[in-house]
């Protein structure tokens, strides 16, 4: 029913956010193109659906030549993954080198609710299933940003993404590479 690529929510439907905005502008050439096919009258007029079909066509190749998210779209699955990782990387580079026991807390619930309300699923779903069997590491920023750092490479190799060398993670998330090209 639906093109390859495109992952249903729980309720079975199309997710926008589960999916790469290449895979869901599949979807939505496919229902411009079958919208066009019921533009055509009973009587099949070709001239009126050929009409139809290329003006469809002209506006998919216009808007959508590429697989790049346009910047007043809602994220697809790639742009908020590659946000949430930003935001949750560059967070534990700066978590407290030795946190209280209330700052343990509020990380530990901080993971568990995020893991409840990340818009992906399948996604949040795989988060928690990680959590219960490699818990949070929390006592220290070191600790938080290696399991971090080790919970997003199970993410990369299970995509088929390159593997990041997690004993580089102060110089990714937080001092920049000491060549300077980011001071």
């Amino acid at each position: 029913m639906y093109p390859s690529g495109i992952v249903l929510d729980k309720d079975g439907k199309p997710c926008r956010v589960c999916t790469a905005f290449k895979n869901w502008t599949k979807q939505e050439k496919k229902k411009q193109h079958d919208s066009s096919s019921i533009h055509t009258n009973s009587n099949n007029n070709k001239t009126n659906s050929t009409k139809t079909t290329e003006a469809v066509g002209s506006i998919i190749s216009t808007n959508s030549s590429d697989s790049t998210l346009p910047p007043d779209c809602p994220p697809d699955v790639e742009q908020l993954g590659r946000s949430t990782w930003t935001f949750l990387h560059t967070m534990a580079a700066y978590y407290p080198e030795v946190p209280s026991y209330a700052q343990q807390r509020s990380m530990k619930t901080f993971l568990s609710t995020f893991s409840q309300f990340y818009p992906c699923d399948h996604c949040a779903e795989h988060l928690r299933e990680e959590m219960k069997s490699k818990p949070p590491k929390v006592e220290s920023r070191w600790a938080l940003g290696k399991w971090l750092c080790e919970i997003h490479n199970i993410v990369n190799e299970s995509l088929g993404k390159d593997i990041f060398d997690c004993s580089k993670i102060d110089e990714r998330w937080k001092d920049g590479p000491k060549d300077g090209r980011c001071d």
